[in-house]
């Protein structure tokens, strides 16, 4: 993915909030605050999306990123954006929130540290 891309990303965002991309998975990550809230892959975005935002996109005819796996599709939580949404930072803002949102509420991943610290506190 060549540099025009990404700063046309960073453009695109201008009007939600500063992002960062990093190289991910053969795409890049998009990222707020750390947190990631889209991938890109082929020069597609894909907007994180969660059960209270998946009707929208599915209503302005997005779709998921899918990958196989073992001869399997596997549809990931990121979506297509309304190609009216990617021609400015504007028109981005409300899908761009929407999934700033679906990816505040992802539930964070269990530490296997604490798990740890737990296991050997019970068995003092």
């Amino acid at each position: 993915m060549g540099r025009e891309y990404l700063d046309y990303l960073h453009d695109l965002f201008s009007a939600f909030a500063p992002v960062t991309t990093r190289a991910m998975f053969g795409g890049h990550g998009v990222y707020r605050d750390g947190v990631i809230l889209a991938i890109v892959i082929d020069e597609t975005l894909y907007l994180k999306v969660d059960d209270a935002t998946r009707a929208a996109f599915e209503a302005e005819g997005s779709a998921p990123f899918v990958y196989e796996a073992k001869g399997k599709a596997v549809p990931m939580s990121y979506w297509t954006v309304p190609d009216e949404a990617l021609d400015s930072p504007q028109g981005l803002r409300p899908w761009a929130q929407r999934a700033w949102e679906a990816a505040l509420r992802k539930p964070k991943p269990k530490s296997k540290k604490r798990k740890a610290s737990n296991r050997k506190m019970g068995s003092e």
